[in-house]
C-alpha cells in the first residue's frame, strides 16, 4: 500500500510512515489550531520535497493572504503556481461577491456543481497527486439538514478518490470536544485528525489527535505540537 508523506515533521510516524493514498482525510478543530498551516504545510512539502503536484481550493481567506501567510515559513506559493506544481483555487471572492484576478476561480457564482468542476480541472491540468479544502465550513450548505450536508461531502469525496488524490478537507468546529460541525463528515473521509487547544499553567497549547485513520496502525494518544518558522512540527 502505497503512503503519501505529509511534509510535517513527527506526523508521518504516527500513521505507519504517510497517509495511504487516494485517501480522503478529515482536518478539524477550532479557530487557531492551526489547520489552513496544516494544509499549506501539506501542499508546499509536497511540491517542494515530494514532486507531487498540489490544488489549494480557498473558501474563506483570499488566495494572497494565504501567499503572504504561507512566506512566513519560507513556503514561496507564487513559485510554485509559476512552476505548475500548485493551484490556488479563488472560492472565496465568489462567496463574497467581489471580482477576483486569480488564473483559477469560482466566475459564474457559487455552488457546489461549479466548484467541483473547477478542482477536476485544476487537478487535470497540473496533475495534482494532492488537494485541500480550506473549508467545507463555508461550502454554502444547509447545515440543519444532516442528510444534505452528508451527501454534498459524499459527492466531494467521491470526485476526490475517482481522480486519485490524497486529500485534505478542513472542517471548522463550534462546541468543545466536537468531532466534526454537524457530526455526519467524519463518517465520509477515511480518516481524521484533530487540532485543538488547551491552556496550561497560563500558556495555550497546541494538540493533535488521529481519531481515525482506515488501513493504518495509528497513535491513539494525543500529541502536543507547535508551530514554528518552518511550520507545524509534531511531538512524540
Amino acid at each position: 500500500m502505497k503512503r503519501v508523506k505529509t511534509g510535517i515533521p513527527g506526523l508521518d510516524e504516527l500513521v505507519e510512515g504517510g497517509l495511504v493514498e487516494g485517501s480522503s482525510i478529515l482536518l478539524s478543530g477550532p479557530a487557531g489550531s492551526g489547520k489552513t498551516v496544516f494544509g499549506l504545510q501539506f501542499l508546499c512539502m509536497g511540491a517542494r520535497n515530494y514532486d507531487e503536484s498540489g490544488v489549494f481550493v480557498t473558501l474563506e481567506s483570499r488566495p494572497d493572504e494565504l501567499r503572504a501567510e504561507a512566506l512566513q515559513f519560507n513556503w514561496d506559493i507564487g513559485t510554485l503556481e509559476q512552476e505548475e506544481t500548485l493551484v490556488m483555487i479563488d472560492a472565496a471572492s465568489s462567496k463574497a461577491g467581489l471580482p477576483t484576478s486569480e488564473t483559477h476561480a469560482l466566475r459564474r457564482g457559487f455552488d457546489l456543481s461549479t466548484l467541483a468542476q473547477e478542482i477536476y480541472d485544476a487537478v487535470e491540468e497540473v496533475r495534482a497527486n494532492r488537494v485541500v479544502i480550506d473549508s467545507l465550513s463555508a461550502l454554502n450548505m444547509n447545515f440543519d439538514e444532516t442528510s444534505n450536508v452528508r451527501k454534498e461531502i459524499y459527492k466531494l469525496s467521491a470526485l476526490l478518490r475517482q481522480l486519485g488524490v490524497t486529500s485534505i478537507l478542513v472542517c471548522d468546529t463550534t462546541t468543545p470536544n466536537a468531532l466534526s460541525r454537524t457530526g455526519v463528515e467524519e463518517f465520509v473521509t477515511q480518516g481524521l485528525i484533530l487540532l485543538d487547544l488547551d491552556i496550561i499553567n497560563d500558556k495555550l497549547n497546541r494538540n493533535l489527535l488521529i481519531w481515525k485513520m482506515r488501513r493504518t496502525a495509528h497513535s491513539m494518544k494525543k500529541h502536543r505540537f507547535v508551530i514554528s518558522e518552518n511550520g507545524i512540527r509534531v511531538e512524540a
